[in-house]
């Protein structure tokens, strides 16, 4: 036995009640649960701690911070063992060299690597050709935790018709569906979107619909971000429950929540209407963060033809005079696509982060009008992040306790001042809503964060403490476990999870990060089926 975890409360990922044990840990895979005679080559006294399986991020944005950063303890810390990339339906992959060049532009406030940054070499194309790359890692030893990828629709449009709105032409949606099967067959799990985000937005629900049936052929599941978290918010989760039905596939809704003022109380709807197709047969998950505000691009609250055309377009219209008064009318008066059908409230919406220096000083502060926020968007180039203030508590509490709900940080690491939920989402799971206001139980909590993801995932070596499943686990104490990061210290790290292991490696000892790179890019091995 290469590792004897002695005595520790285990919180198997089923959600049934917990048990104390040893637990052993073979050639990077759980050997023995029980009492466990003798010892291992290293054993671990974990009396008053709790061993869960390591918690999968379902909607995760590391798709360039885990080949930038080695130490990656933002997720590390949090007792992350995989992350799944690829979402709101703009990535890396699948791209030519000049969609790869308009993606970089137009999510470098999420991700960095914008152009004329030199930090990475993007030496990728293919979906396999990216997932490679993770593998591979630093020096060819790999990445700091693990990673499973999303083929992302936006790009995937970008790449087949550009950023123009309006219907695909049917050469164009051919190509589509193969760029999608290509990156299931090259090992992605799904397809994400992102309906609020050009040039994703201009995808009709008949669109979607084929190539949905593409990816229920391969066994994955659409993961949308959906069209309005606003008004019309109901009417577009119905949408993507029918689409979806319609074409035989999995659905998993991303950052599932009721957001402004209109939804407020309004989450058991979405709930009703979730568990009426649930009971007809609907295969249906969905994802959220344990905080109130969103966060998201500057840009992308601006309206949809605003944004047609990439980034280069969208700058243009901004400096023209009558246009950007165009754009101020759509977004104060009518409540622009982008901004989910709500006239803004610049109250609401605070800088979180910049890609000029020169505009530090606004980072941390309430947008003051358009005036601020239009010269913002063309002196930093777009790149401007921000929070978006509207969520609202019961919401949030509800949607977690249901039955198909998982946790996702959709946690963006760029910017001086990030979501504190980047860094704190998994602990802020544990240590508030379990243990400080019981919204669920440590059993069930844990279920929502490993067993249920790896399910959805289709990963069944993972996910739960079982014999023969990966040692991936996250040891934390209970009492203690809590999130560090906070609105004012975003990146500050969580406290009670001194260990967490992949493939039987740690890469938390102690409380500390190891120079372990376990992580490994997750492939599904999908075949098509010839019927649905």
């Amino acid at each position: 036995m290469d590792l004897v975890i002695r005595g520790a409360r285990v919180v198997d990922g089923t959600g049934g009640p917990s048990y104390t044990a040893d637990v052993g840990v073979h050639e990077g895979r759980i050997a023995a649960i029980g009492r466990i005679p003798g010892g291992g080559r290293r054993t671990l006294d974990a009396h008053g701690l709790a061993l869960a399986p390591g918690f999968t991020d379902m909607h995760a944005h590391s798709d360039l911070a885990l080949l930038r950063d080695p130490d990656h303890s933002a997720k590390a810390a949090q007792g992350v063992t995989l992350e799944v990339l690829g979402q709101d339906g703009l990535s890396y992959a699948p791209a030519d060299d000049r969609t790869l060049g308009e993606v970089r532009a137009a999510i470098a406030g999420w991700n960095g690597g914008g152009p004329g940054s030199t930090e990475l070499d993007f030496d990728w194309r293919t979906v396999g050709e990216y997932l490679d790359r993770l593998d591979t890692g630093f020096g060819g030893e790999g990445i700091a935790v693990n990673a499973a990828y999303l083929v992302p629709q936006g790009t995937v449009r970008a790449y087949a018709l550009g950023w123009e709105d309006r219907p695909a032409t049917p050469a164009e949606l051919d190509r589509m569906r193969r760029l999608v099967a290509d990156g299931l067959a090259q090992g992605a799990v799904g397809m994400s979107s992102g309906l609020t985000y050009t040039p994703g937005m201009y995808a009709s629900g008949a669109e979607l619909t084929e190539l949905c049936r593409v990816v229920a052929r391969y066994g994955g599941y659409y993961c949308p971000h959906h069209r309005s978290y606003g008004h019309g918010a109901l009417a577009a989760y119905a949408e993507m429950v029918g689409l979806t039905r319609e074409a035989g596939c999995a659905l998993h809704l991303a950052h599932a929540t009721m957001n402004f003022g209109e939804n407020e109380g309004r989450a058991g709807e979405l709930l009703a209407l979730l568990d009426a197709a649930l009971t007809d047969g609907a295969d249906i998950t969905l994802d959220s963060y344990p905080y109130t505000p969103g966060c998201t691009t500057l840009v992308a609250l601006l309206p949809s033809w605003a944004n047609e055309g990439g980034p280069d377009a969208v700058l243009a219209r901004l400096r023209d005079d009558a246009q950007a008064e165009r754009i101020r009318h759509a977004l104060e008066v009518e409540g622009a696509d982008g901004c989910h059908g709500v006239p803004v409230d610049w109250s609401t919406i605070e800088i979180s982060g910049v890609t000029d220096p020169a505009f530090a000083p606004l980072v941390g502060t309430r947008l003051d009008g358009w005036d601020t926020a239009r010269r913002l968007l063309i002196g930093d180039r777009l790149g401007p992040t921000v929070l978006q203030h509207v969520g609202h508590e019961e919401n949030v509490r509800a949607i977690m306790r249901h039955p198909v709900h998982t946790g996702g940080s959709d946690g963006i690491l760029q910017g001086a001042k990030p979501h504190p939920r980047a860094y704190g989402t998994f602990p802020h799971y544990l240590g508030h809503y379990v243990r400080e206001l019981g919204v669920l139980s440590l059993e069930e909590c844990v279920a929502h964060l490993a067993g249920r993801p790896a399910a959805r995932l289709r990963l069944p070596d993972r996910g739960l403490v079982r014999e023969g499943l990966r040692a991936d686990l996250a040891l934390f104490d209970p009492d203690t476990v809590a999130a560090g990061s906070t609105y004012e210290n975003p990146r500050a790290l969580p406290a009670g999870i001194p260990h967490v292991l992949i493939g039987g490696r740690f890469v938390m000892r102690d409380g500390r990060r190891t120079d372990v790179l376990a992580g490994r890019s997750v492939r599904r091995t999908a075949h098509p089926r010839t019927h649905i």
